[in-house]
């Protein structure tokens, strides 16, 4: 027995001189091997999605979701793994909604509509009004009351297409979305429709969360999302004829608080247990489609960064968390907990990753840290570009992780090919047959090494010096 454990003990030392003895050259090729021939990411969301769907706070789903990641992440024999409770809103759709464009009397023709998330429900019978329309809240302040009291604001930005960023082009229109119904409110308006936010022309309305600002319940107003094709329609027939009306009916409610959890596993650390690094998603989706994109992918590929560092043989010296947040969709209520209990238990968390921008192909990283530690990153660059994938930039992070920033540590988000996202993002072709298998597991892959790298290195760069060989 003594000297079965003696050879053991060999084998052991042997096995991490050979694993030291490797550049990180090295590394990345055994990580990135692993992803793309040992991959379990593509599987794992093929259950989330096709076995268990949509996920809204508050759900079956959800809870569903809850249960399969954990029985997942403990099967993987990570140091931890737990659930951490958090009180999420539960907002129901209902039955499905129902529009139309009134050119005259009995003459009516349908379009695609579908409610926007946390919004009321129209009277039992629907709303019917004219309708006024809208580019951005300065039209609709210059119209004032005395035009808009008693009709339905259409709210027609599109996307700017010319725009390569396509992030950058969602974030141009999205307040129309998020506070057009508040801002509509305040000219006495009775129901909101809002464009799609979609870089695409086609048949399917985008819902997404919008707010009402905290105003009483009887002074809320229904508000949509309208297909693109639906919104060109209705902005031509309006220019024909400023009379028509708009009818629609929506059945959605808005319910009491319940109780989900975000789901945490850890690998604790060799050296540094109390350095704390996230790499997460977030588990909720809307219900439209079955969020494979939205975050789905973010899920699968932040469980798998964990076991690909089992995998490919690495031993981490800093405490390494896979982060499931609950609630990212319509209230952020997962990670604001996340970080709330970070901060009562004084952990330090050195670095955070968040994908939730899609499973498409890996570009590079965005990074929201100081000028020295953004320094270091770039030294590592070289190291990702044999992959095609160097796009470095200073900017966000995640919503999820967001939470967690202090001064000195690095918060970074994944950036992935964008310009199909909008296509599916919180559409009802979110589904698992938009993503592709091998575009996932490099996206798992790229995750893994970057955390191998901050993991190695910390984030105390030495300036100028580039350590990327040992």
């Amino acid at each position: 027995m003594k000297i079965l454990k003696f050879i053991l003990l060999i084998v052991t030392v042997i096995s991490t001189l050979n694993f030291n003895a490797q550049t990180d050259e090295d590394v990345l090729k055994t990580i990135y091997k692993q992803s793309l021939t040992n991959g379990k990411s593509y599987a794992w969301l093929n259950h989330l999605s096709n076995q268990i769907g949509s996920r809204l706070s508050g759900s079956l789903g959800a809870e569903r979701a809850v249960e399969y990641t954990k029985e997942e992440l403990d099967k993987l024999g990570l140091d931890k793994v737990w659930l951490q409770p958090v009180m999420v809103p539960k907002w129901v759709r209902g039955s499905k909604e129902y529009a139309y464009i009134e050119s005259e009397p009995g003459k009516t023709t349908n379009v695609n509509i579908c409610a926007l998330g946390g919004s009321v429900a129209t009277p039992a019978l629907g709303l019917k009004a004219e309708v006024v329309e809208v580019k951005n809240f300065e039209e609709l302040n210059a119209l004032g009351a005395e035009n808009i009291e008693g009709k339905i604001v259409f709210y027609n930005r599109p996307m700017k297409a010319d725009l390569v960023n396509t992030f950058e082009a969602y974030g141009g229109c999205v307040n129309q979305r998020y506070k057009g119904a508040a801002e509509t409110i305040k000219y006495g308006a009775i129901g909101v429709i809002v464009r799609s936010m979609n870089l695409r022309m086609d048949d399917l309305p985008h819902t997404g969360s919008m707010t009402y600002d905290n105003l009483p319940v009887d002074r809320r107003i229904p508000s949509a999302a309208i297909s693109t094709n639906d919104a060109e329609l209705l902005s031509t027939m309006l220019k024909l004829n400023k009379n028509i009306k708009f009818y629609f009916k929506q059945n959605c409610k808005q319910l009491n608080d319940v109780q989900s959890y975000n789901v945490i596993g850890e690998i604790t650390g060799s050296e540094y247990p109390n350095e704390y690094i996230v790499v997460g998603g977030h588990l909720d989706s809307w219900d439209l489609g079955d969020g494979s994109h939205d975050d789905g992918a973010g899920v699968v590929q932040s469980m798998d960064v964990l076991r690909l560092l089992k995998e490919s043989g690495i031993t981490p010296k800093r405490s390494i968390r896979v982060v499931l947040f609950m609630n990212e969709e319509n209230g952020l209520r997962g990670g604001r907990k996340y970080a709330e209990v970070a901060k009562q238990k004084g952990e330090n968390h050195v670095f955070a990753l968040e994908s939730d921008s899609g499973g498409f192909t890996p570009r590079g990283f965005s990074f929201d840290c100081n000028d020295a530690a953004f320094n270091q990153v770039l030294s590592w660059q070289p190291l990702f570009k044999p992959y095609l994938i160097h796009y470095f930039e200073k900017g966000g992070s995640g919503a999820d992780v967001g939470p967690l920033k202090t001064e000195t540590n690095v918060l970074a988000g994944l950036r992935p090919d964008s310009q199909r996202y909008f296509d599916h993002h919180h559409a009802s072709n979110d589904t698992f047959d938009a993503v592709n298998k091998r575009e996932l597991e490099l996206g798992a892959a790229t995750m893994t090494a970057l955390v191998y790298l901050f993991d190695k290195y910390g984030v105390n760069p030495i300036a100028n010096a580039a350590p990327i060989k040992d």
